[in-house]
């Protein structure tokens, strides 16, 4: 075998072997510092407040102190504002779900009787009659489907039930592992340039520039990123809200969140929920509600078009496309977690393949050096 091809499969390897390494050390690392890398998250988030405080004379541990009170003491207050508001809303909506139980199943007797509906059922049992043989088979095809998703709407709501009992039942480790959180992002805002410049030295000088630049690239990516999904999460839900209320609908509150949550999806987003509202409206006789709804959708797109441009324009954007396969792969390998996962992994990878790391480690396994 030629020496120059034995060196790059040699190279390649070992650059193989190191990925697998840090992929293997952060996931049974993971698991036990990532209260800590939740800390360091906050006291960065804080960091900004903390030298402003520090600015009007305060001392260090009163201005992380305040920070910390700030930022923690708000997002109790939002949460419990949000969460008691949903609940409410919620139970508004079960209740209404209830009321238009009725008037489902008339539609569904009505469909029944419809001409369209009754000629095609009437076909299909001219078919059962000239053909005896295959009345067994689409059956038994009917009979296990309906088994399959009667056990997969079993599955959820059972996983549903089991996920709101595990939450409750965590929520003494939750609590410790709360105060840890905060104790943590405490002691790093105090000490924040001491434990970066400690953090600094560790790294050799070779590495400095290279890591400096990644992480330059990746925040700008992830941060910026997360920052456009919130802003354009929160006109979605706000825009959404406002409509139902001004279209007259029960628990416009719940339903816009929700809406809002959806808008995550590429290319489907609300209209996953909003189209098939409409269409339901229009089927039941209320016109006016139907219309609406296609009008807020069409507002909705709207602004989505002028303000998605403008508000990635400081983020690294992402190809809708590659964000829908990696919601779908993070689906896949992770379950619902993996649609926020999905994504953020994409987002570090296009951050590491600006910097030019994939560059460097191409140009490593075919010359041996980096650059």
């Amino acid at each position: 075998m030629d020496t120059l091809v034995l060196k790059r499969m040699l190279r390649g390897l070992w650059v193989v072997l190191a990925a697998a390494m840090i992929l293997l050390a952060v996931y049974v690392l993971l698991p036990l510092l990532y209260p800590l890398l939740l800390a360091w998250m906050l006291a960065y988030l804080m960091h900004p407040l903390v030298l402003i405080l520090k600015g009007m004379k305060l001392p260090g541990w009163l201005a992380v102190s305040l920070s910390l009170l700030f930022y923690m003491g708000g997002t109790v207050l939002v949460l419990t504002a949000l969460i008691t508001r949903l609940v409410k809303e919620l139970i508004g909506l079960l209740q209404t779900f209830d009321l238009h139980t009725d008037q489902w199943r008339e539609l569904l007797l009505s469909l029944s009787r419809n001409a369209s509906i009754q000629n095609i059922i009437n076909q299909i049992n001219q078919f059962y009659h000239d053909n005896p043989g295959y009345h067994a088979t689409i059956d038994s095809n009917i009979s296990r489907t309906t088994e399959t998703v009667g056990q997969a709407m079993t599955q959820m709501i059972t996983g549903f039930f089991n996920f709101i009992l595990k939450l409750i039942s965590s929520l003494p480790s939750l609590g410790t592992i709360l105060i840890v959180i905060v104790l943590a992002a405490f002691f790093l805002s105090t000490g924040w340039e001491r434990h970066n410049a400690r953090l600094t030295s560790l790294l050799p000088a070779p590495l400095l520039r290279p890591v400096s630049e990644i992480w330059k690239n990746l925040r700008k990516a992830l941060f910026g990123y997360l920052r456009a999904q919130v802003v354009l999460i929160s006109v979605t839900a706000v825009i959404v809200i406002i409509g139902l209320l001004l279209l007259g609908v029960h628990s416009a509150f719940a339903i816009g969140l929700t809406i809002g949550i959806v808008d995550l999806i590429p290319y489907l987003g609300v209209g996953i929920v909003i189209l098939p509202w409409a269409l339901y409206s229009y089927m039941t006789g209320n016109m006016a509600l139907a219309i609406g709804l296609l009008v807020l959708y069409g507002i909705i797109l709207i602004t989505r078009q002028v303000l998605e441009p403008k508000v990635l324009a400081s983020s690294i954007g992402v190809d809708p496309l590659a964000m829908l396969i990696g919601m779908f792969a993070g689906l896949q390998l992770f379950g619902m977690l993996g649609l926020i996962l999905g994504p953020v992994l994409l987002v570090i990878l296009d951050a590491f393949a600006r910097a030019g790391v994939f560059r460097a480690l191409r140009s490593y396994i075919l010359s041996g050096r980096l650059h």
